[in-house]
């Protein structure tokens, strides 16, 4: 499983402006709104789940890394938004640092295998610190999906 068999190229920010947890979560399931992959009545109960799930135990894994995840009835396949916040936002992560880059990963109800794969595979390509560092110089859009679909083909 590659990143862009669930990555939607048109829900990529290089420059969220959320402050705190909630905002980013809310920038992040807005870009999927607009990308078309989640409908928009569906906005406040996925922004409830993906807080509710965040009440749990942080996503914030540490190495300015989130990855905020859920689950959604009314989504129809493994959908994911990625933002890059230029001054970080506290998101109480496990080591206390700030994050800077954020892959918001959304599930249908009963797809649980996919899900676990696909987090694992973020989880995977996010441990190489030089591809973290890439991902945080990116300015913008293109540069963000250039450096994933570099990282996809060479991780296999």
């Amino acid at each position: 499983m590659k990143i862009m068999d669930f990555l939607s190229d048109k829900a990529i920010s290089p420059n969220l402006q959320a402050a705190d947890k909630k905002g980013v979560i809310e920038e992040l399931v807005d870009l999927l709104i607009e990308a078309k992959k989640i409908d928009e009545k569906e906005r406040g109960k996925l922004i409830k789940s993906l807080l509710n799930r965040e009440s749990l135990g942080s996503t914030g894994i540490g190495q300015g890394i989130g990855i905020p995840h859920g689950k959604l009835d009314g989504a129809r396949e493994l959908v994911s938004a990625f933002g890059l916040s230029q001054k970080g936002v506290n998101f109480e992560s496990l080591d206390g640092e700030p994050v800077y880059l954020f892959f918001l990963l959304v599930a249908p109800e009963d797809s649980t295998g996919p899900h676990l794969k696909a987090l694992a595979r973020i989880s995977r390509l996010l441990k190489d610190k030089f591809f973290r560092n890439t991902l945080r110089k990116a300015k913008t859009v293109e540069e963000i999906l250039s450096i994933i679909r570099k990282e996809d083909q060479s991780k296999l």
